[in-house]
């Protein structure tokens, strides 16, 4: 039985206006390229990892998917329809299918809420006929889910360590029922043994619940511990996409190349004698990206015709690469 295609972007832009530092009130504004044409899709059940390096676009890629950003073009295809092009009515109520895990658990929750309203606070947007004690019932049921004791339902969010206020999102999150969960960096703000947990709690939510996952990461460990699929982003663009196993045991794109000869190895002596490769200069700036392949400036093997030619991701679902040098 085939998988519910869920989720389709095609050609995903997101670009904004900025204002030009200049005593001229004619100076023209100019353009940054946070998101500059991504094509990846999802199925239902499925995690696809998104990693890059700080400013690559990740963050803006996934709040677009959702429409905390407006794309400039393209299309967010979720279950056949257009969500850049969907009323402000329709899209609210597609709300309820999509939800948002963010970065910072302490800073996303409401400091004057207690943990109850919080989890509550969703049901009683989208059903309010729903009442009292059956909203508490829920918000019951789904802190028991994520590990969190009833008891506790009345407390306040600086009460809790990071880990738990991060279970807290995770519960408000799923409270709806969602058919996909958009994890900006979930566990980047965490210890690495509650980052662990987090990350196990989100797989057996998933499997339990048969969630979709965008899960966004610096940590390529964690990536591929939880990912089926995983899209490499450099400079607003996709450079590498494919499935977990083969993209991390056969990198293609020397940008991918570089990102994973930096994951550690458990093995005390394969970590002594492995060759880092090291990526020379800094990320360019996205208001003056450089002509053709944006990773050209950076490349070992960039050549003339990657200042000439911009390429575009080739390949299947297995494994597609944009780089102009690979043949997948």
């Amino acid at each position: 039985m085939s998988k519910e295609l869920l989720l389709d972007i095609k050609d995903l832009k997101v670009h904004f206006s900025i204002a030009a530092k200049s005593a001229w009130p004619w100076a023209k504004p100019s353009n940054l390229k946070a998101v500059d044409g991504v094509d990846v899709h999802l199925y239902e059940g499925e995690t696809l990892g998104v990693v890059g390096e700080s400013g690559c676009g990740k963050s803006t890629f996934a709040r677009a998917i959702i429409g905390l950003v407006e794309a400039t073009e393209g299309q967010v295809m979720w279950l056949g329809q257009d969500l850049t092009k969907m009323q402000e009515v329709k899209r609210r109520e597609t709300r309820k299918e999509i939800q948002m895990i963010f970065q910072d658990p302490l800073a996303s929750l409401n400091p004057r809420m207690s943990v109850g309203d919080i989890i509550a606070e969703p049901l009683e947007t989208f059903f309010p006929e729903l009442s009292k004690q059956e909203v508490k019932d829920r918000v019951k049921e789904m802190m028991a889910k994520v590990g969190l004791l009833p008891n506790v339902i009345n407390r306040y969010p600086h009460e809790f360590s990071g880990g738990q206020c991060q279970r807290i999102g995770i519960a408000r999150a799923l409270i709806l029922k969602p058919k996909m969960i958009i994890c900006d960096e979930p566990v980047s703000a965490l210890d690495v043994s509650i980052q662990a947990q987090v990350v196990n709690l989100l797989k057996e939510l998933q499997k339990e619940l048969g969630l979709s996952l965008v899960f966004i990461a610096h940590d390529l460990s964690v990536v591929k511990h939880i990912s089926d699929r995983v899209l490499v982003m450099y400079l607003g663009n996709a450079v590498e996409l494919g499935e977990s196993d083969a993209l991390f045991s056969d990198p293609k794109h020397p940008y991918t190349k570089a990102l994973m000869s930096a994951v550690p190895i458990p093995d005390p002596r394969l970590e002594r004698n492995k060759t880092i490769q090291m990526l020379e200069g800094d990320l360019p700036s996205p208001i003056n990206p450089p002509s053709g392949c944006v990773f050209r400036t950076r490349c070992p093997q960039a050549t003339e015709a990657c200042a000439q030619t911009k390429p575009t991701i080739q390949g299947d679902d297995v494994h597609a690469v944009s780089c102009l040098h690979v043949q997948v």
